[in-house]
């Protein structure tokens, strides 16, 4: 399940999102009134596994373009990786190849009020609540938009270029490839089905900072293991390195506004909260703006200064309509990402310190909610707001 990175967005890093609904149309569950979105949710997924192909027959074409066909064989390479290596699930999903011809699998919704970061939640019967809905068309996702807009809420619709069904479906073949993600470089690749995979390794129903946090450690960390043995690592690594860079560098400029808007909303002012927010935003682009002039002057883009414009589109289109729903749903990414990896750390001197690290993490998401977050608090190397007061609390109702 996910909300989606701007970077995710551009095709540059892994993304994803659980198109919840359609779990609830084909393992059944609570008789809910929204039929029409729980038969597209069905509809598109029955279509998608429907598309998919054995790797193994595409790999027999003789048509198969050179390109694909080694992104194709990577795959599966990285497939094996992360069962063997990263004590991830060894199932079906991503075994298959699926065609599209879109350019997302799914748009997701989000919506916040104007004064607050915290998410407008939607509840389902097998994943619990999240703050996003799911769509396979995009007339869809905008058609849910509106109505959430009149409302008076901050309205943002993205693009996902994958997304988990938690391991629902491996009964049916499992999550394919597609190819709106297929012929990312290496690095970006891999870590996506990392990522996917440790959704159906540990989820906790109605906790969205836990389960993506959790997804990003295991994508970041299974990325540089999977680096360190690729015959192909001379190459890929610097790239990667270099994205992961610039990721780290965007992160702390959205988290830098995120607390800033966070601070406004807990003591706005009588009668200037609009102008403030508006200001605060307006530095988050203008800072963005001199980010991104630093990076196309980078040597690594430098050198390929149209396919680095191209690259950045969606990130410039995410920066210019970001708003309380964006940031709220990006947080989710960032939260506890240094609580998970401070957590595989302390599993270094383990004979298979990836099994313990899993293990460590479902004993956690056992944990009642109080006690699982004092928990991750402990492990962050800064204590972060959400820890503290106010912020706890509506980080607490946040994810439920």
């Amino acid at each position: 399940m996910s909300v989606v990175s701007p970077w995710r967005q551009r095709g540059q890093q892994a993304c994803k999102c659980l198109a919840a609904g359609l779990l609830a149309a084909l393992v059944g569950g609570c008789a809910l009134p929204d039929v029409g979105y729980y038969w597209q949710g069905a509809r598109g997924q029955l279509q998608m596994l429907h598309a998919a192909r054995p790797v193994a027959e595409w790999l027999e074409d003789p048509g198969l373009s050179p390109a694909l066909r080694a992104q194709l064989q990577l795959a599966q390479r990285a497939r094996d990786f992360a069962s063997q290596a990263l004590a991830l699930p060894d199932n079906a999903s991503y075994r298959r190849y699926a065609v599209l011809d879109r350019p997302a699998a799914v748009w997701n919704v989000t919506a916040a009020p104007p004064d607050s970061l915290q998410l407008h939640q939607w509840c389902f019967p097998v994943a619990g609540c999240v703050g996003y809905r799911g769509y396979f068309a995009l007339a869809d996702a905008q058609a849910q938009a509106r109505p959430l807009a009149q409302q008076g809420l901050e309205v943002h619709v993205y693009p996902v270029p994958a997304y988990s069904t938690l391991g629902w479906f491996n009964w049916l073949g499992g999550d394919p490839l597609l190819d709106t993600f297929v012929r990312w470089p290496e690095g970006e690749l891999v870590g996506l089905l990392f990522h996917e995979l440790s959704h159906q390794r540990v989820y906790l129903a109605g906790d969205m900072n836990f389960n993506e946090s959790y997804a990003t450690a295991v994508e970041r960390l299974g990325t540089q293991a999977w680096l360190r043995q690729s015959t192909s690592a001379d190459a890929a690594s610097p790239a990667w390195q270099a994205a992961q860079q610039r990721r780290a560098q965007f992160r702390a400029l959205t988290q830098q506004t995120r607390e800033a808007l966070e601070t406004l909303y807990a003591a706005p002012p009588a009668h200037a909260l609009a102008p403030a927010k508006a200001r605060i935003l307006q530095e988050f682009r203008a800072r963005y703006q001199a980010l991104r002039a630093q990076w196309l002057a980078s040597p690594e883009l430098a050198a390929r200064p149209q396919m680095a414009e191209q690259s950045l589109q969606r990130l410039d289109r995410w920066v210019a309509e970001a708003n309380n729903a964006a940031f709220g749903a990006l947080a989710a990414y960032d939260l506890w990402v240094p609580a998970f990896t401070a957590l595989f750390a302390q599993q270094a001197g383990q004979a298979a310190p990836w099994p313990a690290f899993h293990a460590a993490v479902e004993r956690l998401a056992r944990q009642p909610e109080a006690e699982r977050r004092r928990t991750l608090c402990a492990l962050m190397p800064e204590r972060p707001a959400a820890c503290d007061g106010a912020a706890a609390a509506t980080l607490s109702s946040a994810t439920r």
